[in-house]
């Protein structure tokens, strides 16, 4: 279990709806369909209505701060189906880095494996109080692009097992190509948070709005004021 699934959640209905995906940048076809994840009848651009409704504010602030400017939707709705397959994937590529095969991997060396994998990635728990952020429909990954359409540089790719991924790993360099980095890593956030999400505090790109991760930070930065999460999983 992780701390924020502590947190109680109450099923608020509102409805997974599709991702006005020509307001944002957006990869297509999806990077975990290219890999083949089993996706079915579901597809990775659906969230809930209200936090679709303030992922277009964030996209707002950020036209007013940078015209022409975008965010790109990485990953959003993720079927706990899907959140099994990225993590065994995850688990390969580790293990293919560590230069390690199955075959040869010993009870120690796997269990050093899974947990790097599970720094980044949500276990694809069926458990109704423990599921998956993105398999609420109220998480989202994303980063920016720029008034030329290129993929802004945020230091690391999405999804790298490494200290990198850490939102403010840059944040002490005192080189100009790291202090570039973190500051478009804090424009991201300025502008999610100011239409109320919530950052992953592991992972730069990784932002919910009324799941359990959302309200635990929410609680732990306004513990007089608690919170509940409204999201729970959808099936």
């Amino acid at each position: 279990m992780r701390p924020y699934h502590k947190v109680p959640i109450i099923e608020c209905g509102e409805p997974l709806v599709k991702i006005p995906l020509e307001l944002f940048a957006v990869e297509s076809p999806h990077p975990y369909e290219k890999l083949g994840a089993p996706y079915g009848e579901h597809s990775a651009y659906f969230l809930r209505q209200s936090v679709v409704d303030n992922l277009i504010a964030a996209q707002n602030y950020l036209q007013l701060l940078l015209p022409n400017w975008r965010i790109q939707i990485f990953d959003a709705y993720r079927p706990v189906a899907v959140q099994q397959f990225m993590v065994n994937y995850a688990f390969g590529e580790a293990l293919q880095m560590a230069g390690l095969s199955e075959a040869e991997l010993s009870p120690e060396n796997s269990q050093a494996i899974w947990e790097e994998v599970y720094k980044i990635w949500a276990e694809p728990s069926l458990d109704e109080k423990t599921p998956p952020p993105h398999s609420t429909g109220a998480a989202v990954d994303v980063t920016l692009v720029d008034n030329t359409g290129e993929i802004v540089n945020m230091g690391s790719p999405i999804d790298e097992l490494s200290g990198r991924s850490h939102p403010d790993y840059f944040a002490h360099s005192s080189t100009a190509q790291p202090q570039q980095y973190h500051a478009h890593r804090q424009l991201l956030c300025d502008v999610m948070q100011k239409a109320g999400f919530q950052r992953n505090p592991r992972e730069w790109w990784h932002f919910s709005l009324g799941d359990q991760m959302w309200a635990w930070l929410n609680n732990q930065a306004n513990p007089s004021n608690p919170v509940v999460a409204r999201y729970g999983r959808v099936v």
